[in-house]
């Protein structure tokens, strides 16, 4: 089932979005060549913790950690550790969601690690580029494929291929909520949206082949053939005003 938020808890996950956004923008600075995945996650404990605002992943389904920081080829939910210490030219992703006043915000974004290569940044900007493109499809009565299908159509083109193992929400008071929105699909197709609908829009876009695999530490999604994936995502509510992104000022 899919639920309409109120005014109300649109406002809510409006403050935790904010505040998801300022983490973000902070970790994004720490990054750099010598610092660990868990010199991140230390920061976002401290962050979390001077504000009394509660983690969402870590603890759901047994999940160690407040951030997912996937280097390179990881894909998504790689575990921070202080054994993965950043390098020139590579790529990070930081994903992170929090939970205020009863409603889950999440977002993530991919990171340069010092100066990277120009297929490198290529890549992160279309696979941005793809989020943007398909959070302007977020308005009343469109239906969910064309959100989907935008991504796909936006990436494919510059030989990329869209993950399709994991994919975006619905959000709300529970973290994960009907419906899934894949990365992939037909315009025209899919339940219409309504307003007050609120989707955690997330391209996972790899450079090579779009097949993934699960590492022995159960979590750590790579590409199968080694290729490096890009990864962004915004939490956006369908408004009669169109796309209103609750994950950024």
């Amino acid at each position: 089932m899919i639920i309409c938020k109120s005014p109300l808890e649109l406002e809510k996950m409006r403050r935790g979005g904010v505040f998801v956004w300022e983490l973000l923008d902070e970790l994004r600075a720490r990054v750099a060549p010598g610092i660990s995945t868990y010199d991140l996650e230390k920061l976002a404990e401290e962050k979390l913790a001077e504000h009394a605002v509660e983690p969402a992943f870590k603890g759901l389904y047994n999940y160690p950690c407040i951030l997912c920081t996937s280097i390179n080829n990881e894909i998504v939910h790689g575990i921070p550790s202080p054994q993965r210490i950043l390098k020139e030219g590579d790529i990070v992703k930081i994903d992170v969601g929090v939970k205020t006043e009863g409603y889950y915000s999440d977002s993530a974004v991919t990171v340069p690690v010092g100066t990277i290569s120009p297929e490198l940044e290529k890549l992160l900007r279309v696979t941005e580029e793809s989020l943007y493109e398909a959070i302007d499809h977020v308005r009343p009565d469109v239906h969910l494929g064309d959100v989907s299908a935008a991504v796909q159509q936006y990436v494919e083109p510059h030989g990329y291929s869209v993950v399709r193992d994991f994919v975006g929400h619905g959000i709300g008071s529970r973290l994960h909520e009907d419906p899934k929105v894949p990365n992939y699909g037909t315009p025209g197709r899919g339940p219409r949206l309504k307003e007050g609908m609120v989707l955690a829009i997330e391209p996972m876009v790899n450079a090579g082949k779009a097949e993934a695999r699960v590492l022995e530490d159960k979590w750590t999604a790579v590409t199968e053939d080694g290729s490096y994936s890009a990864h962004f995502e915004h939490c956006v509510v369908v408004t009669s005003n169109g796309p209103w992104i609750l994950t950024k000022p």
